[in-house]
Formats: C-alpha cells, structure tokens, sequence
C-alpha cells in the first residue's frame, strides 16, 4: 500500500492518450493536492511537429506559456515536482520552480529513448531522482529504470473470457515500419485462417501525408488503411474483450515496453511482439507472449489454442499505476526489475 498523501505535487507531462490524466486523478484520490498542467503550450498537429523538430521556432510561445504557469503558482509551495518526457519544457521554468521551492524533490520520468530524443538529455541535471522505461538508458546515462503500466479498467477484463471473436488484434499510431510488419503478419494469419483485426492511426490526413513524403519506411502505408479517428480506453477495451490475443510492434529502435503490454497482460489475453527485450521481464511466459521477428516473421498455430496462463498477484501489482507511482515517489525499483535481465 502506497503511503503518499498530504502532499502538493505539481505535475507537468506530455498528453499520452490520457494517461497523464490518469495518474492525475489516482494521486488525486490518494489524498494529494495536484496540479496539473500540459507541457506543450499547445496539442495541435503543428505544435507537436515544432517542438519535435526544433523547439528554438516556437520559444516564444512556448516562454509565453510557461511564464503564465509561474504566474499561477508564485504564491504555492509544493513538495513534489513530477515531469513526464518534457518535451516542450524550458530550462529557465525548472529553476525557477526549484528556486521558489528549494526543499521539493523533483521526479523526472521518459517512456520514449533518448536516442529519438536527444535533446531531453541536457534537462536530467535539475532532477533528485530520474527514471526511464528503456534499459539501456538507464544504464548509460546513470538512471532508475521502471516499466510503464497498466489502468485498473485493463485487469478488470480477466473477468470478461468468453469466446474470442478475433485471434489477433493489432491497434497502433502509424509510425516506422508497423505497416510493413503489420501486413506481413495479417498475410501469414490469413494463411493460417486465423481472424485477424488491425487498426492503424494517425493524427492528422495532412500530418500523415507529410511523413509519408519524409519517412521512407512510411511510404508504402495505404493511406484508405489509416484511422485519423483515435479510440478511447472503452473502445480497446471492446476490442480486447473480443480477441485471444493482441500485437505489438514495437518501434525498431526501442527496447522498452509499450504500455499496451501491459494493458495486454493484466486483461488476461495473449500478446504478440516483436520486442526481444520482453524476455528479460517477470511476466514472460511463452504460453502468453509469442515473440516474433520482425524480418522473419513466423506464427506458430499452436500458441492460439492453448488459453492464457493467469499472472501472480505480486507481479500484477509490480506492473500496476500504483506501484509505478509509489516507485517514483516512495522507492525505486531497480533491484527488482533488474534482477529477471538475463545479458
């Protein structure tokens, strides 16, 4: 049980399908006084490419934005600070808070490798304690390592096992090589007669476009096969309670766990990666997770028909929201999650 309560936390994080406001509200409800704020000064297709590409183009606003959020708050003191990515976030805005409140611990958080964005690195200094979901990262630039999580909403679905109208669902932005993969895998499903779904997003026709023209790997994606419409929590959710198992196809870059896999996991269905990485957690299980390569990619029939092996108690505590926020602001965990790496 987490002991977090009586606490003002100020609380800045990129917006990640809602997530952010997610753990928002569960600090909320443990008693905390927080506040929140988004860490882009705007969420448009157009900001987001800004600040991706080169933040110096849109310091104005971004100055603009951050100086009202000091403005809001020049009269609080708060005991923690927690960031999530920081993307957008200025250096000056960082010292100042921590000038106004010079006894807050400041917490720092990234789901993302920094080797996508390299530009985060030089935020690290002004943090007490600093986490990444990436190993690797965690090993070179010195810092804790804590996996993503799972909603409560997620494990509550282990209830709801009853005949699977799908043996494989895949739902993902349209980024990198998923296309490619995706429709290698649906080919080789097809063959196997196994019922499969994919639901490809992306944020906007003409940011989708643009990227198409920029990334190669990008440009043999069927535009007709692109949703711009993004599905809540309660729509995957149905699409979950529909299938056997779920893939994911991480980035090829990144070794750290999407956030569907543990979604995946705690609803009790099966998951498909292409994340080798997987391995070297507690929860893997061959009976549960297929991992695939994804230049040779394989299904083997045999793991649809067997049903999903249920995950301890201890370990589905260890991948929830809770025990993510009681390792960034009560303890951190590396001596647990380290100890299942095998290299």
């Amino acid at each position: 049980m987490i002991s977090l309560k009586n606490k003002k936390i100020l609380f800045l994080s990129v917006s990640f399908f809602k997530y952010e406001r997610a753990i928002a509200k569960r600090l909320t409800e443990m008693g905390n006084e927080v506040d929140f704020y988004d860490e882009r000064p705007s969420n448009s297709n157009i900001s987001k490419g800004i600040i991706r590409l080169n933040k110096r183009l849109y310091h104005l606003k971004i100055n603009k934005y951050y100086n009202r959020i000091l403005d809001d708050i020049k009269h609080k003191k708060y005991d923690y600070f927690l960031l999530i990515k920081g993307e957008a976030i200025p250096a000056f805005f960082l010292e100042k808070i921590k000038e106004s409140n010079p006894d807050m611990e400041m917490i720092y958080y990234n789901f993302d490798p920094l080797t996508e964005y390299p530009n985060l690195i030089s935020n690290l200094k002004y943090f007490d304690k600093k986490f990444t979901f990436e190993y690797n990262d965690s090993v070179k630039y010195n810092l804790n390592f804590r996996p993503l999580f799972y909603l409560d909403e997620y494990k509550n679905l282990r209830q709801n096992q009853g005949v699977p109208e799908y043996d494989i669902v895949f739902i993902g932005s349209a980024h990198t090589d998923r296309y490619i993969v995706g429709e290698k895998i649906k080919v080789i499903a097809d063959q196997l007669k196994l019922r499969s779904y994919f639901y490809y997003y992306a944020m906007g026709r003409f940011t989708f476009r643009l990227k198409k023209i920029i990334d190669k790997s990008l440009k043999q994606f069927d535009i007709d096969k692109v949703s711009f419409d993004k599905l809540n929590h309660d729509q995957i959710i149905d699409f979950y309670k529909k299938t056997k198992s779920v893939l994911d196809i991480n980035k090829p870059f990144q070794n750290g766990l999407t956030i569907r896999t543990f979604e995946v996991l705690a609803s009790g269905r099966k998951l498909i990666t292409t994340n080798f990485d997987i391995k070297n957690y507690p929860f893997y299980n061959p009976d549960n997770i297929l991992v695939i390569d994804r230049k040779n990619i394989q299904l083997d029939p045999e793991f649809f028909k067997t049903d999903f092996q249920e995950l301890g108690e201890d370990v589905l505590y260890k991948m929830s929201l809770d025990s993510f926020i009681e390792c960034l602001f009560i303890k951190d965990q590396d001596d647990y999650w380290n100890s299942f790496r095998k290299n």
